[in-house]
């Protein structure tokens, strides 16, 4: 299934139990769907959001609400069955917000373009953590519940490790030559996943995230977006429109899935019950990839192309160590995060 959005789309998001999917374009529309298998998509709903592009989307309240965030700073909050805005929160960050991730039904994350990483607790009706880990834009974010840590990406080349707990950022990674733009942590735990502009795939151990242990080269051009397709396997997709199956520690790409255009993907998104992938590109396209291909595929499909990597250590052999958290070690020029004194109850009060 394709979808012509007419604008070049920034992000998409499916709604967590119906086919609903939603789209964030350059001009600061937000596009609502529903679909269903061989059907055309169906518009719900087309709004003018902000004043600047869309850069991010997210479904909350149970997809009763949809978040969306933008360059003039603002996160608004609009009604899924009406379209009408709940409310809008102006000033969320200090730049522009270029990232928001779910972490549980009542809390979301937002990455702004000047490096900070902030949470936002619904129940609470306020801004109740602030990292400053970054030196440049925030690329992507990821949570890892058991541990309550936020783990980000950004375009100076590091990854940072963030404690809610303690609220403070934990750990750094040194500067790369590559910016890092996506991120999925695999292995239950075990190993974190970076894509980078140049196309190769960073690996990070858990607990030893000043440098990476592997660097996984193959990827022809920059990776721009990370999907966990289970523990062992991921989807990419990269800025020659190509969308892969990539084995992970042995390092492969196992086979290409799809081509979305000649255009680099901008976002990849699971529908909610896994039967439908989710891709946006330069193309102005939104299209819905039948997942039982997918799947009937990789249970098929044998090993294919061992690439290129290099290890610094022998972990991508062995791949044992037990899940720990990380304590990590402090840095210093890392702002140690601040609860806000700010009440955003108005915001928050009408979700």
């Amino acid at each position: 299934m394709e979808i012509n959005l007419g604008k070049l789309p920034f992000d998409l998001d499916f709604h967590p139990s119906s086919p609903l999917v939603a789209a964030g374009l350059i001009n600061g529309d937000l596009h609502l769907y529903r679909y269903a298998a061989d059907s055309q998509p169906q518009r719900l709903l087309e709004i003018n959001a902000h004043d600047e592009s869309c850069r991010a989307v997210r479904f909350v309240d149970s997809g009763r609400v949809i978040l969306t965030a933008s360059p003039d700073c603002s996160i608004l909050a609009t009604d899924v069955e009406t379209g009408t805005a709940i409310a809008r929160l102006e000033d969320a960050h200090g730049d522009a917000v270029n990232r928001l991730v779910n972490l549980t039904e009542t809390t979301i994350a937002s990455g702004d373009d000047e490096g900070y990483i902030k949470v936002w607790d619904t129940r609470q009706r306020a801004c109740c953590n602030s990292f400053h880990g970054h030196e440049d834009y925030v690329s992507d974010i990821a949570f890892v519940p058991g541990t309550l840590q936020l783990l980000g990406t950004s375009g100076d080349g590091t990854l940072s490790v963030c404690s809610l707990r303690k609220n403070k950022v934990q750990s750094q990674s040194e500067f790369s030559e590559d910016e890092l733009l996506s991120l999925v942590i695999m292995k239950n735990g075990r190993k974190v996943i970076c894509g980078t502009q140049t196309g190769a795939l960073l690996l990070y151990s858990w607990g030893h995230f000043k440098d990476c242990s592997d660097r996984f080269l193959g990827h022809p051009m920059s990776v721009d977006t990370l999907l966990k397709f289970d523990e062992d396997t991921l989807i990419s997709g990269s800025e020659d429109g190509v969308i892969r199956l990539v084995g992970i520690l042995p390092n492969r790409i196992i086979q290409p899935l799809a081509e979305h255009s000649e255009y680099p993907i901008e976002r990849l998104a699971f529908s909610n019950d896994r039967k439908f992938l989710g891709s946006i590109s330069h193309d102005q396209m939104l299209k819905l990839w039948d997942m039982q291909d997918l799947l009937d595929g990789h249970q098929r499909a044998p090993d294919r192309q061992l690439v290129e990597s290099d290890s610094d250590g022998d972990e991508m052999d062995v791949d044992i160590k037990p899940f720990k958290p990380s304590k990590g070690p402090k840095r210093k020029k890392a702002d140690k995060g601040q609860t806000s004194n700010t009440s955003f109850s108005d915001f928050f009060a009408d979700l």
